[in-house]
Parts: C-alpha cells; structure tokens; sequence
C-alpha cells in the first residue's frame, strides 16, 4: 500500500514476530495458551527505527502450560531490552559483557536446562525465543525492545514486519509512525498475507514529513473462514520509502546534543568505471550454481555503459582471463563476453589467490600504460563458493598477497556463493580493500541476488568524499571519509555537540568527480533543529544519541575485522563500552534472562555472527557435492524431491576418476526406493558411455512406481530404460536419457531431474493408452473482451510469427506496455514482461516465478503466494489461484495468470479494456480501436469477418476453454481467430 510520492526507494527493515503457544498436556485444548493482545509500536525517526512488540498471553488450561515468545528481527538490528511479567512480577533481561553472561547461566547449561535464545535465520533474520511455564488461569506478559539505523539500498528503505501469530488474537494492532524532515517523498505497503478484506483494516496516513501506517484487523477479519480459528494473518507486512533530496550537501539534524548528518545528493552523474569480474569456475558450482551465475553474469554485461571498460577471468585449478587487457563496453565487445560467460563450465579446483592477483595485474598494467579513462573508478567483484583448494591455501597469506598488491588503488567486493565458503574470511578480503562482502543464498533467486549486488556498485557518483566539521562545535565523530558513493545509497556521519558549540553548526564535504573537485558548503541552526523534533509526540524521544552509539558500535566492530591485534583490543574495548552504556546485545554483550524460582533460572539472547559455514541439512543438496558424491534421495511427493544428506556408498560409476572431465556426470544414488538424482552440463550417449555411466546403479525410479514396473527382488536396485524412451529435461534439453545407454541387466526405467526444483510433470513421458482419446477443447492464447461491441469476447489463437519476441500491447498515454516470447513448438509463452512508465516498474512473468524491478531494485515471488502491494498509482495483487493482478483506478487492469491446465506457461488477460486510449497499439491492441464486424455468413452463421487498422480476419464461432479463473476452466463459445 503505497502513499504518493515519486517512485524512489532505500532499506531499512524491522522484522515481527511469531508467538506460538506449545501444549504440552494431553488433550488440552488447541489454544490453551491464549495470546489475547498483540501489539507492535515501531517508531522510525530520521531513518532509527525504535521498536517495541507486547505480547499478553493467558493460560486457558486447567494444569501447568508453556508459553513460548518467538519472533524475528533484523540481523542489523540491536536487542535493547526483554521483560516478561508474571502474577504482577518482572523479570527483566540483563545486559552484560558476554563472558561474565556465561558465568552466570553455566550451571544450567550443564544440566542441560538452557539454550540460546537468539539464532540466525533466513537471508536477513535472527530469531529471538524464550520459553516460560504458566500456571492455570495465570497472565504472562512479554516485552521485547530492538533498535535499528535503516540503511538506504538502491534508493529505498524497507521495514518488514513478519506476523505470525498462529491464533486469533482478540487485540491485534501494528503502529508504525515515520518522522523524517526532509519529507517523504515515496511510500509503498506490501504484504504475503493481506486479502482485498483484510486490507481494510489497513490504513496509511501521511503529510509532507509524518506517516502513520496502522494494522488493526477484528477477528472475523482475521480468520480464514468463518467459524474457524486458524489465522489468515501469517507472512510478511513491508513499509518502503524514501526522502526528498537535492544537488546539495545533504541533510544535518540535531536532537538532544546529538547530530546525524545524512548524504545522498541528486543529479550527479555516473563515473565510468573499470570493471573485472573473476568467477568461481570449480567443481563444487556444478549444476545449479553454474547456470545462476551464466544467467545473473549475462544479464550484468548488459547492464554496462558504453564509457565503462571491463575483463572475466574465470578460475577453477588455474585462472584464466577472456581478454589479455580491459576493453570497453561497446556492442560488440559485451555480445563476445557473453557468448563467453555463457560457455563458463564447473569443473577442478578452487585457486582464489592466482586469480586475484591476475585480476589485480590487468588494472595495474592498465593504469600504467593510461588505457583506462581519465577519472574512472576500478573495481574488482570476486564470486566463490567454496573455501581455496588449490596453489596458495593459506586465507591469511592470500588476505596479504591481494591487500598488497591492491595497494589501496582499487575497491574489492567479495560475493560468497551458499554456506561452503568462509564469510570470515571473504568479509576481511574485502574491508581490507575498501570494499564490503554479501552472502549469496542457494535458492531459486540466486541469479537475481547477484544482479542485485552488483546493481549497488554499478554506478559510481563520487570519490574520496570526505566530512568536515568545525572543531569547536563537535567531538566523538563516527567515520567521516568513504572511498566510494553509489547511487541509491547514503552516506551517515553522527557525532556529539561540545558543551559551547555555536548556535549554528556548519559542514563541508568534498569529492572527486571525473574531471574535478567538488564541495558542498551548509549549515544547521541548531535551536531550530532541537524544536523540530520536541514536536512531534509519537517519536521516540532521545533516538539520537542512541543513533550515534548504535552507528558508532557498528563501525568499531567492521574495523576490528581488519585492524592488527593490538588495535583490536582497543577497538572491542571501546564498543563493549558502548554497548553495555546503552543496553545494545552486541556481539560483545549477552542478555541474561531471568524465570520465576522453579523454572529455568537463566538463559542468555547472543548476538549471532555471519562468519560460519551452515553444514547441509535434511532435504538440501551440500552445495559442495562434486563428482565422487553420493546422496540419498528422498521421496517427499511429486512435487518435492530432496536429498535426505545421508552419504552411502559410492557406486564405481562415481567414483574419482571414472568420469571424464568433458562428459562432468555425477549420479547421486541409493538403496531401494529412492531416485536417481542425476546432474550433467552439456553430454551425450558417446560421452556417457565414455564416463562409465552406470544406470543400473540408478535405484527405483519414480517412473517405475507411476508406470507399475515390477521392483526387482534381489541385485543391485535399477532398472532398464526400455528403448524406446527418451526422458527429455523440458528445462535443459541438453539432458536427457535414453534405453540405449542403460545396462540390459536391469529390468525397468530411469528418472532424471537436472535440478530439485523440477517437477515430475517436467520428466516423465506421458503414458501409453490403448487408444487415442478425443481432442480436448483448447484454451485459445489470448481472450479479450471488446468494450462497446455487440461480441463480448474475441478468442485469438497464435498460428504465425515472425519472430518469438512480441509486442502484446503498447499505450504510450498509459505508461504501459507488454512484450512476451512465444514458442510455437509449445504453444506457450516462455515469458510476458509489463512495463510501467509511472511508477516506474516492470513485471516479468515465467512459468516459474514473478520477478518484480522498481529502480534497478529485483524481488521474485513465486506463484500462488498471496501478494497484495499498494504504490502511488498502481495495486499489484496476487492469489493462491495464481493471479497476478496489476491495477489502478484509471487504468487497463492486466492480469497475468500461472495456468496447470494444456500449455503450461503464464497466460495474460485484459480487464477494463475501455480505459485503452486512442493510440494503443501492438499485436493485441489493434483490436482496441475502430474494429468493425461484418454480418454473420449468408450460408454459415457461425462465421464472421473482422477489419481493424486495415487488416482483415476471418472469425469463426467455436468452443473454446477459458483460463482467465484458473485451472480446470470452463467451457465457452466465442468468435475465434488465427494471427
């Protein structure tokens, strides 16, 4: 849900909560644990975003219940406080240096009473916890505070709220109220739960700098259908914004002797930038990896300006480079290297240390022979999965070898590729170098996290910027030089007022641009400033001093990463310091959380640090897995097949050595009943057979089970191919199997997934039938209504094209347009894309998920999730049937719809069609404007011709399926005809 404002976005993000009730009594009642109020107060002032969430919970049960706390918080963010309150008694939490923390609850753990209560979870989380026994009819209350500075990222902040009650809850109210002075120039809801019911409780209120954004649904509201008590309220709740800016030094407030000055100028231009890529090509990126990094590295390539030059070096056991200099970006230069990036194949080890310090050789050789343009920024991006396995394997000597010869000319940002690789040891890389490190996630949107990562280094504003502030007026100033400043970020420098500081605060900052210096001179009143923020009731007085310790203790710690011993222990000295001054669960502090005399004494909430490696759990393939793994495969229905992370034996097919480098098979098998799990790159029958396949090793197949092919009794477990079954990956089909490459030692079939997410529909041939059935009556490509014509639907079938690219739809006085590829062998779209000139937004569609651009910023959402996203000027809703419907009050309503039924693939429909304007045109829009019928046929009055725009078709009455409710549709009759 989206107040007006341009459409421009940065990132902060409050994250909720999840309350559970555990019952522990038999045949207690579902809900013993009654959460009868649930309240969240999030106060975000000039970007600090102070939250409070209350939880009052009532033991319904007539014996001695657990009540168990669980929520979610931002991995950024700082714990400030828990209480719980019992029979009228607090049992605070405390902070404390975190050794003497664990002095105080050592005695339970060795009784193994207590656990930590905070833990990593998901891509941005952490998960708080605490468990507490109630006595029947007793009250329990729980508080938790947690405080964040909300980071700006590709122009937007995000606060997310997850809410997960589990229960209806009598009293349940979300306030988030937003101060910022610079006014809010962009604000946007959007929610995995909300429905078009729910959604009236929801109301966002805003002004010029003042937004107030409250959730307070009812109980019927919130159930799922009447009568029911399961919640429909479970999922994610996201507030997005942005400020007003200019071509100016930016923002500088004051509160309670305390400044922020917060830098993000408009209308600069972007830097050209000198660009190498070095890419993980080792044997641990097979599969799925490979191809993520083929797609995101493709699309990147695209991304660059014309004035940037660049190079690829991929490495696996050796490095290897594209060009032997940096080349510019133009046409043809981009077209090679993805051509390229496109051949990029997995195999060998990992020699991070050769491949960087080659990186670094071209920039240098670049530099010194004045190939690069004049002012241009250099930038290294490192991709890697897995920790160095070859050459030098020492992370501190490869840590010393790049920083010295970086020599502090170039920026290094480090992308780590799953949980196999140390995030330790790539962080320290990369602050080594001026430049920072992300984790990306194994998912189905592993591509567009890296398009996202490098979309916030892409363009380059200033250099060498610098603060500076009179000496006189303030002290304790957090870091005020950054090497670099992309658009869509901002720049945070906080300090403390002097005791006689002058009644106006003044600042310079500079910066390097291409061709010249640049300053921007401003100045603050500082009574003027301290008024502003005594207004307004609902902020969270005194935020900025705490503002100033939260940014301050996070740059101590990042500087620790790379600082010497001895500056180290000054640096943890200084930000335990804070820490325990402003009650911050830091990773140098714990919370001792107390219980009533009986129960658990003590537990203690941890700060979790992102620099571990996660081993592979149930149902998820170590992404290290590599020629010579084996995995058992277990089966969790048709739709979900995993791997259980058990290792057994090894087959001899696997085995190190048996497979030859070019073939790159690897079977992941087992014992009876299980699948065969197969991953391959580019083979055929020859090299297969070269690789000393061994399908009879394969297991039982899920082909078999579906088709009634006896398992065998004794032998190895298998079965034959029959010869004349091809399997044919319909994602990669350069995958594939046939009878003719399996031992006739078996007896059935084999199935092969190229990836996990594959479906069995994806995989298996049809079944043979005895006789052909009769044809069942198709969904037509296209149906639309035609406003103002005596036919109320027009049935358009794709028998030609010229080209698979089309354009569906184009109104320039709407702002819109729609483009897809067609495939005409499938019948069937591959994608359709909808793009929005205002707000700027592009929808992309694919049988596989929704992908969703604003401002160069990617979301992807899979079908059939509840989605419901309100923006100025369009409503994006999506429903657990699969439509995805993109609306606004004067506007064509487009629905683009996930179909199970024949020709699977999105499929697009129309609404409002009488809001087209007079110059809407395209493949489709053409039947917008000055369509003219002609009399049904003198001998045949189920036939028709049409004229529009000067072309003629001939339209025919017929039976036809309608998509446009989802699957199975329904029979109509409607006028059909052939493009």
């Amino acid at each position: 849900m989206k107040p007006p404002g341009p459409a421009r976005v940065g990132a902060i993000m409050l994250v909720l909560l999840s309350l559970l009730a555990v019952l522990q009594t038999t045949g207690a009642q579902k809900n013993a644990i009654d959460i009868y109020s649930l309240t969240v107060d999030s106060r975000v002032s000039s970007r600090f975003a102070h939250t409070v969430i209350t939880s009052r919970v009532v033991n319904r049960a007539d014996s001695m219940q657990e009540a168990t706390f669980q929520m979610e918080l931002p991995k950024k963010a700082f714990i400030t406080n828990f209480s719980m309150i019992i029979d009228g008694v607090t049992y605070p939490g405390n902070i404390k240096q975190k050794d003497a923390a664990q002095k105080q609850y050592s005695a339970a753990v060795a009784r193994g009473e207590s656990a930590g209560l905070v833990k990593a979870i998901g891509r941005k989380m952490e998960q708080f916890q605490v468990s507490v026994s109630v006595a029947p009819a007793a009250k329990v209350t729980f508080e938790l505070v947690y405080e964040e500075l909300l980071k700006r990222r590709l122009g937007v902040y995000e606060l997310l709220l997850k809410v997960q009650p589990q229960q209806l809850v009598k009293h349940l109210q979300m306030d988030i109220h937003i101060f910022e002075p610079q006014g809010i120039s962009f604000l946007e809801t959007e929610s995995t739960f909300m429905t078009n019911e729910l959604a009236d409780a929801l109301t966002v209120s805003q002004n010029q700098t003042k937004a107030h954004i409250r959730f307070k649904p009812t109980l019927s509201q919130q159930q799922k259908s009447t009568g029911q008590q399961d919640t429909v309220v479970d999922g994610d709740f996201i507030i997005r914004y942005d400020v007003n800016r200019t071509l100016s030094g930016g923002s500088i407030q004051i509160e309670n002797g305390y400044f922020v000055h917060y830098f993000a100028p408009e209308g600069l231009s972007t830097i050209p930038k000198n660009v190498i890529f070095v890419i993980d090509t080792s044997g641990s990126m097979m599969g799925k990896k490979i191809r993520q990094t083929r797609e995101a590295l493709i699309k990147i390539l695209e991304d660059l300006r014309p004035e940037d030059h660049f190079n690829l070096i991929s490495f696996s056991s050796e490095a290897t480079q594209w060009k032997p200099l940096l080349v510019p970006a133009s046409t043809q230069n981009v077209e090679e290297a993805k051509q390229y990036a496109n051949s990029i194949q997995a195999q060998g080890g990992t020699n991070i240390n050769n491949a960087m310090l080659m990186a670094v050789q071209l920039l240098d050789t670049a530099t010194r022979e004045e190939q690069l343009p004049s002012g241009s920024v250099s930038l290294l991006l490192l991709l890697t999965d897995g920790d160095p396995t070859v050459g030098e394997t020492n992370p501190t000597k490869i840590q010393k070898n790049v920083q010295e010869a970086i020599g502090g000319q170039y920026s290094l940002f480090c992308l780590g590729f799953g949980f196999d690789v140390s995030y330790a040891f790539l962080e320290k890389l990369a602050l080594d170098n001026g430049g920072l490190a992300r984790r990306i996630y194994e998912d189905s949107d592993s591509a567009l996290q890296l398009q996202d990562f490098y979309q916030e280094v892409a363009n380059p504003l200033l250099t060498t910027v610098t603060f500076e502030y009179p000496g006189n007026a303030v002290e304790e100033v957090t870091q005020d030089n950054f090497p670099l400043f992309f658009k869509g970020s901002e720049m945070v420098v906080a300090g403390k007022l002097r005791a006689q500081s002058p009644d106006v605060l003044s600042a310079t900052v500079s910066g390097q641009l291409p061709t010249e210096n640049i300053t921007f001179q401003m100045e603050s009143q500082v009574v003027k400033q301290e008024e502003e923020f005594q207004k307004p009731k609902y902020i969270f007085h005194g935020f900025m001093e705490r503002l100033w310790a939260y940014l301050t203790i996070h740059q101590l710690l990042e500087r620790m990463v790379s600082a010497s011993d001895a500056e180290k222990q000054a640096l943890e000295t200084q930000a335990l310091g804070l820490s325990l001054n402003y009650s911050f669960v830091t990773p140098l502090t714990s919370m001792v959380v107390t219980k009533p005399e009986g129960q658990e004494q003590s537990q203690v909430a941890e700060k979790p640090v992102e620099n571990g490696k996660v081993p592979s759990g149930k149902g998820q393939i170590p992404s290290k897995a590599a020629v010579g793994d084996v995995w058992l495969v277990q089966d969790l229905g048709p739709q979900s097949h995993k791997v259980a992370g058990q290792g057994v034996t090894s087959p001899a097919c696997c085995e190190e050595g048996a497979l030859s480098a070019q073939a790159r098979w690897c079977i992941y098998s087992g014992v009876s009943m299980l699948e065969l799990l197969l991953v391959a790159e580019e083979t055929s029958e020859d090299k297969a057979k070269t690789a000393g396949v061994n399908f009879s090793k394969a297991g039982v197949s899920l082909y078999a089970r579906v088709h009634d092919v006896p398992i065998r009794k004794s032998g190895p477990p298998g079965f034959l191919i029959p010869s004349d079954v091809q399997l044919i990956s319909e994602r990669n089909p350069d995958l594939w199997i046939s009878g003719r490459m399996a031992s006739s030692s078996s007896s059935g079939p084999a199935v092969v997934f190229d990836h996990l997410d594959e479906t069995v529909e994806d995989v298996l041939p049809a079944p043979r039938t005895a006789s052909a059935a009769p044809a069942p009556i198709q969904a037509p490509t296209f149906i639309l209504p035609l406003p103002g014509q005596s036919v109320d639907q027009l049935c358009v079938d794709i028998k030609r094209t010229r080209g698979p690219l089309l354009l569906l739809l184009s109104d320039p006085d709407q702002g819109l347009e729609v483009t897809g590829e067609y495939k005409m062998e499938k019948a069937q779209f591959s994608w359709i894309e909808v793009t929005f000139k205002n707000p700027q937004l592009q929808v992309h569609v694919s049988p596989e998920h929704v992908v969703v651009t604003r401002d160069r910023r990617s979301s992807q959402y899979k079908w059939k999730e509840t989605l419901f996203v309100v923006m100025p000027g369009l409503k994006m809703t999506m429903d657990k049937a699969g439509l995805l419907l993109l609306s606004s009050p004067d506007r064509v309503t487009i629905g683009l719809l996930s179909w199970d039924g024949p020709g699977r693939g999105p499929w697009l429909l129309l609404r409002d069609t009488d809001r087209f304007s007079s110059h809407v045109g395209g493949l489709l829009g053409r039947f917008y404007q000055g369509v003219t019928w002609g009399p049904p046929d003198a001998t045949d009055d189920s036939k028709r011709t049409l004229w529009t725009r000067g072309f003629e078709f001939n339209a025919t009455r017929k039976l036809k399926l309608d998509y446009q409710e989802g699957t199975p549709g329904t029979e109509i009759s409607c006028w059909s005809i052939e493009l």
